[in-house]
């Protein structure tokens, strides 16, 4: 699995491959069961969200080093009409469609680290990360 790279989100079954992509890179970047399910949980849900109000963006992933830490970062990013009232998008069950509202603030809380850039000009771009644990060795 490449540790870095681009994928069109256009259409459903784009956010099914971004799951199944960001599970794949996530397991081999080092991350367990529970970790991993929260990455592939917070991709789909804003990859969701490039369908329902920008119908066209990308997800970019890339496995780097940060420090003594590997972390997993990535982008999504659309030309859409923006976010009008950050605030209120991030407060849980707050929606403008017809979904449980749980996406950006669900994906804030799964991940270590949450980054949103949203104008009317610019569209959106969210940027999370989250960072492989470390491994504790067990002299005893």
């Amino acid at each position: 699995m490449s540790e870095e790279g681009v994928l069109e989100i256009a259409s459903e079954s784009d956010i099914v491959t971004a799951r199944t992509t960001i599970r794949n890179v996530a397991s081999t970047a080092g991350f367990g069961l529970t970790d991993t399910t929260r990455i592939v949980t917070a991709v789909s849900e804003l990859a969701r969200n490039i369908y329902l109000y920008a119908e066209v963006g990308t997800m970019r992933w890339r496995v780097r080093s940060k420090g003594s830490q590997r972390v997993v970062e990535i982008v999504f990013d659309d030309d859409g009409p923006g976010i009008s009232d950050i605030d209120r998008a991030l407060e849980e069950g707050y929606s403008t469609s017809s979904g449980m509202g749980h996406g950006l603030s669900g994906a804030q809380k799964m991940m270590d680290e949450f980054e949103i850039d949203t104008s009317a000009e610019t569209g959106t771009t969210v940027t999370i990360r989250k960072y492989v644990p470390r491994v504790v060795a067990n002299d005893g």
